[in-house]
């Protein structure tokens, strides 16, 4: 039986009470049901999975774009979706409140706020403006009784600016404005992860998978884990090198070695 969107709403809040859980990102919706196959809690959405499917660059897709992959994702299966909101499409905290009142409205389950401006020669949004930003996005969904979960990012470690200090004063300040789960990617090191878990508890933290097992990073107190874009990059990065060999050398040695098999992708969708 499908799930309703406040069952999966519920479902995902209740997630993030205890334990720890791999929150993978499809691209489009047939990734979506093939993970909801292999058994997972929850799904989250790609900003570079879903661009790259578009034929764009990750950042160069628009806010209704964005709302129309969401609502295809979310309804694809019974799992609760994340949305990767990116920086809500806006700069101001009025117009933030106005794009996450719009994602609340495609049935997504959670969906996260960034302080990366999305213009490289900017960097990060200043302090005060980035902590009002996520106090928009609270108050948003606080309107909708949606209990959809917000989750804050704060993007200095994948943004050329890899201040731990700053990094954990902007998490503190948006659990503080109202952010649900809290969210640094970049972080590899153990210490670090230890003192943002640290930091802003009880609250969860998300960790962007730094390659240690997913036991090692329940024991550090992390909550859930993503992927981001690393399923779709491993996908499109088979497909190239596949096509690649064949228009360079003429042979299809690695197209046969990493084939899928049909009848079972069929089988799986077929079914799902």
């Amino acid at each position: 039986m499908s799930r309703s969107t406040p069952e999966k709403r519920a479902a995902f809040r209740a997630l993030h009470e205890a334990g720890c859980f791999v929150l993978p990102n499809p691209w489009d919706v047939g990734s979506a049901k093939l993970l909801q196959h292999l058994g997972f809690k929850a799904l989250a959405s790609t900003s570079a999975g879903m661009a790259w499917s578009m034929g764009e660059p990750d950042g160069r897709v628009s806010l209704d774009e964005v709302l129309l992959h969401l609502s295809s994702l979310a309804h694809a299966t019974d799992l609760p979706l994340n949305a990767d909101f990116e920086n809500a499409f806006a700069d101001a905290p009025s117009d933030v409140a106005n794009n996450v009142a719009l994602a609340v409205d495609t049935g997504v389950a959670g969906l996260s706020v960034e302080d990366f401006t999305g213009r490289p020669d900017q960097g990060l949004y200043p302090f005060e403006l980035a902590v009002a930003r996520i106090a928009a996005a609270r108050e948003a969904i606080h309107r909708t009784n949606s209990g959809v979960v917000l989750t804050a990012r704060s993007e200095g470690f994948i943004r050329g600016a890899p201040d731990m200090d700053e990094t954990v004063r902007r998490l503190k300040a948006y659990a503080a404005a109202g952010a649900d789960c809290l969210y640094a990617p970049g972080l590899r090191d153990e210490a670090q992860i230890r003192t943002v878990v640290e930091a802003v508890a009880p609250k969860p933290v998300n960790l962007l998978s730094p390659g240690l097992p997913v036991a090692t990073v329940e024991a550090l107190g992390v909550r859930r884990i993503s992927l981001g874009g690393a399923l779709a990059s491993a996908a499109y990065g088979a497909f190239f090198a596949a096509a690649k060999e064949i228009a360079d050398q003429g042979v299809f040695t690695t197209l046969r070695q990493g084939a899928g098999s049909r009848p079972a992708f069929n089988a799986v969708l077929a079914g799902a």
